[in-house]
């Protein structure tokens, strides 16, 4: 711990996970340890991010279920989606309360303002000063928004989330994570949904073979999809809102939605003042999460770097630096195998190396490649989209997987201590999964 020069041990500037799930077990170790959350406190995660939206994902689950036993299962189903909204807001209302009862109740200052560097142990908050040895950057990041005419126009997706009413016909400019996971609910609940990308493919990140299952199910459920349209500008005419490319696209729509992406909460907290390297893809870290200043720190989504920026990542390097500060390891950080997942239906998941990367490199991994309504137990659930692939190296340790399914998160999931600890043949068959189940399953394809 640090001498009583400060105020405080550790302080974070942010409060979402990749601060509070290590602050937490640092200050019942005896720390002093504060936090400065200028919002609501948890950060994107549980108050306009994951638990919010797979929320509002759960009766498009059901529907698709009930959509794939027609006949066996009679009736029909809708989103009701005023209900929708509101089952959220019940579900995640509490979480900050929660949240913050949990940090105060090990003793952590929650220091409710705007954080900014006075110099590099003091941090002003809302114009006071306060003090301390280290300090961890945990301000995450917040949506992109396209800088053109009528930009005032459109939406972010934490607007929609909240939107009390659906709209009939809704733009969705992007083609990422946010863009297909809320395309795929805002379709099922009975909006005309267009996605509109200036690119060429939506979810870049993932395999083109399997995105495309995705896509074309949208597709056949009537998204429609604007590829390599480059928006140009919003505007209002009469009653509706209209997208405009260079190319003479032109979408009149009742709501528009940016979902061009995220980017780093790095302006106005004072870095350039206390000389913190940065970049526009966030705070430059070295192997320890420190930044060029030695007791400053970084955490979460605002960290430049390779790995996904994921609720997950960030809960790793929060129990990382929480290790670090106490003395448990003097380590760098090892990142594990992070997995992916988009919540479109059906579900698109991944871990360790790609189908791609190992294509490109028969030397050293073989694809193994299963079509997922062949399998009997995905044939109970009469699942009709799916496929995976797994990638083994040559002596047949698992090392990758993806797959697009209904149950492609769980299927991963099961997959994932596998392909992080390297198992062979010899450990795979110590692990006996409850029969039948979707783990069963997966590890019988193994």
């Amino acid at each position: 711990m640090s001498t009583k020069q400060y105020d405080y041990d550790v302080l974070y500037i942010g409060s979402g996970h990749g601060t509070f799930d290590g602050a937490i077990p640092l200050a019942a170790k005896g720390f002093k340890v504060a936090i400065v959350e200028s919002g609501l406190i948890g950060g994107t995660c549980p108050n306009r991010g994951c638990n919010a939206k797979i929320t509002l994902d759960a009766p498009v689950v059901l529907q698709r279920q009930f959509e794939d036993l027609k006949g066996i299962v009679d009736g029909s189903l809708s989103i009701n989606w005023q209900k929708n909204v509101a089952h959220k807001d019940e579900v995640i209302g509490g979480l900050p309360d929660f949240i913050s009862g949990l940090l105060k109740s090990v003793g952590i200052d929650v220091l409710s303002g705007h954080g900014s560097f006075q110099d590099a142990h003091t941090v002003l908050v809302d114009g006071q000063a306060k003090t301390a040895d280290k300090i961890v950057l945990a301000t995450g990041l917040h949506p992109h928004r396209l800088n053109i005419p009528g930009s005032e126009l459109a939406h972010d997706s934490s607007e929609f989330m909240n939107l009390a009413t659906l709209p009939k016909r809704l733009a969705i400019i992007g083609s990422g994570y946010i863009a297909l996971e809320f395309a795929t609910i805002a379709n099922a609940a009975g909006a005309e949904v267009t996605v509109v990308t200036h690119g060429d493919r939506a979810l870049r990140k993932f395999d083109k073979s399997f995105v495309q299952i995705v896509v074309d199910d949208l597709q056949d459920r009537g998204v429609q999809f604007a590829f390599n349209t480059a928006v140009t500008s919003f505007e209002k005419a009469d009653d509706a809102f209209v997208v405009k490319a260079a190319d003479g696209f032109e979408l009149a729509s009742d709501w528009v939605l940016d979902a061009t992406g995220r980017i780093p909460n790095i302006e106005n907290i004072g870095l350039d003042k206390v000389d913190v390297a940065y970049n526009a893809h966030g705070i430059i870290v070295n192997d320890h999460l420190q930044t060029n200043i030695d007791n400053i720190y970084a955490s979460g989504d605002v960290i430049d770097k390779t790995q996904p920026k994921l609720t997950p990542t960030a809960i790793f390097e929060s129990t990382y630096l929480k290790q670090l500060f106490a003395g448990e390891t003097t380590a760098a950080i090892k990142y594990p195998a992070i997995p992916s997942v988009v919540f479109t239906s059906p579900r698109l998941a991944e871990v360790g190396v790609s189908p791609e990367t190992a294509a490109a490199d028969p030397e050293h991994y073989t694809i193994e490649s299963h079509h997922i309504p062949d399998d009997w137990y995905r044939q109970v659930g009469k699942e009709k989209l799916g496929d995976n692939r797994l990638i083994f190296d040559k002596e047949h340790h698992l090392v990758g997987a993806t797959e697009v399914s209904a149950q492609a998160d769980d299927v991963i999931n099961t997959l994932l201590p596998a392909v992080e600890f390297k198992f062979g043949p010899a450990e795979l068959g110590r692990l006996v999964y409850l029969f039948p189940s979707i783990s069963s399953s997966a590890f019988g394809q193994l």
